[in-house]
């Protein structure tokens, strides 16, 4: 197979630029909104609902967009995606300023989910029809850790922003970026996708297949156990452990609070993702075979919980979110590589929706169950019940794939087959 051409590489480079910037409005919610919840008078059950509108969205949206996708397209679809996420970032200056914030949150949530399961169902099908079988894993992984590093980087931008300036400032700043994303994707991302010859365009018409149900069940424990637990719980674990950040430069002293500390955190996190989600699709291509890289990185991410449960001190939040950040990174790009290698060109706008479905059912579950649930019983439990999750996604992986390839590790080549 030939290697991925200069035009092919220019276009993953840019969408990894633009899901990297529009990717600041999605985290630059998560470090200012559970404090700004008591001020405005947001309970907490009301922030879980706003942290999680715009994944029970995409549950809709997820399915229309794959299947438009392929109907008509990459192209249209990605850039109307990012301009709309521009928007609804836009609408959380509204909701700040507005006498009833509950309500605008939730309506910029719920438009930022119409936009995002666009962006989302493009981006990895761009991905997949311009890469080759051989770079696979690396070019999935680096468009990856655009989408995984952008969100966590707007949580840094959110938190320190919001305590230098203000929280409007760090709203206007993500809704800036947005926009930015939107123009380049507009200038630099062509049409890359074959057409389909299917009318229908429903929220229940996605990928059915064993491989597609597998990959998206692995994605489900991903996102609910990182996402849905560790980022949206974990400002307030840091306030009810009295564990914040000061750093001295040039002999002047910065005192961080809860929402800056947890910001750097998840940016450290994130960046942990980053280099993993690139190494980790690497690896799998250098190897031929997804299954062993995925198993590894699942047993980091299930480690990194485990040390969240132990050791309630600073040094040992980094180094937890250090590896959970590096198993769900490095899962990233070899699953849907994986997921790429066994669905077929003219589904594969489908799958992607199928596997953002899931993705979205664990995103959205795991800040309505997670606060409650540590607010009852503890954040060492609720930490130390997910570390159980990827050992259960591991479980799940293995069967799915042995069930359908015969193989407990297939190759990229029986794979493709």
């Amino acid at each position: 197979m030939s290697p991925p051409s200069s035009s092919s590489d220019r276009v993953v480079y840019a969408v990894v630029a633009s899901t990297f910037f529009v990717g600041f409005g999605g985290g630059v919610v998560f470090p200012i909104l559970p404090n700004l919840g008591e001020v405005l008078g947001i309970s907490a059950f009301m922030v879980g609902v706003i942290l999680s509108a715009n994944r029970w969205t995409r549950l809709v949206a997820n399915g229309p967009a794959g299947v438009l996708v392929d109907r008509i397209g990459t192209r249209t679809p990605f850039v109307v995606g990012l301009a709309v996420e521009g928007l609804a970032t836009f609408g959380y200056v509204i909701a700040i300023r507005s006498a009833t914030p509950e309500l605008w949150f939730v309506v910029a949530r719920v438009t930022w989910g119409i936009g995002s399961a666009l962006v989302f169902a493009t981006a990895y099908t761009i991905t997949a029809d311009v890469s080759e079988a051989s770079s696979r894993g690396t070019s999935m992984g680096i468009v990856r850790a655009g989408i995984t590093f952008g969100f966590p980087a707007g949580m840094v931008l959110g938190g320190i922003v919001s305590e230098v300036y203000s929280n409007v400032w760090a709203f206007a700043l993500a809704a800036s970026f947005a926009g930015l994303a939107s123009v380049i994707a507009f200038f630099i991302v062509p049409e890359t996708h074959v057409e389909s010859t299917d009318s229908s365009i429903k929220p229940w018409d996605f990928e059915t297949t064993l491989p597609a149900l597998t990959v998206g069940l692995v994605n489900f424990g991903l996102y609910f156990a990182y996402i849905g637990v560790l980022f949206s719980t974990l400002v307030l674990y840091l306030e009810v452990e009295s564990l914040t950040l000061s750093v001295e430069l040039a002999g002047y002293g910065i005192d961080y609070g809860e929402q800056g500390t947890s910001g750097l955190l998840m940016a450290v996190s994130a960046l942990s993702g980053a280099v993993f989600t690139i190494s980790g699709g690497k690896i799998s291509d250098a190897v031929g075979a997804r299954m062993p890289v995925l198993i590894a990185f699942l047993a980091t991410s299930c480690a990194g919980f485990v040390v969240l449960t132990l050791a309630p001190s600073l040094g040992a939040v980094v180094l937890g979110c250090i590896l959970i950040g590096a198993g769900q990174g490095g899962v990233g790009g070899p699953l849907t590589a994986l997921l790429a290698d066994l669905t077929p060109e003219d589904r594969m706008g489908r799958a992607m929706g199928t596997n953002n479905i899931f993705g979205d059912v664990g995103g959205g579950l795991g800040p309505l169950l997670s606060l409650p649930f540590a607010t009852a019983v503890g954040y060492d439990v609720l930490y130390a019940l997910s570390a159980i999750i990827p050992l259960i996604a591991g479980a799940v992986l293995v069967a799915g794939i042995y069930s359908y390839t015969g193989s407990l590790s297939p190759t990229v080549e029986e794979s493709i087959a």
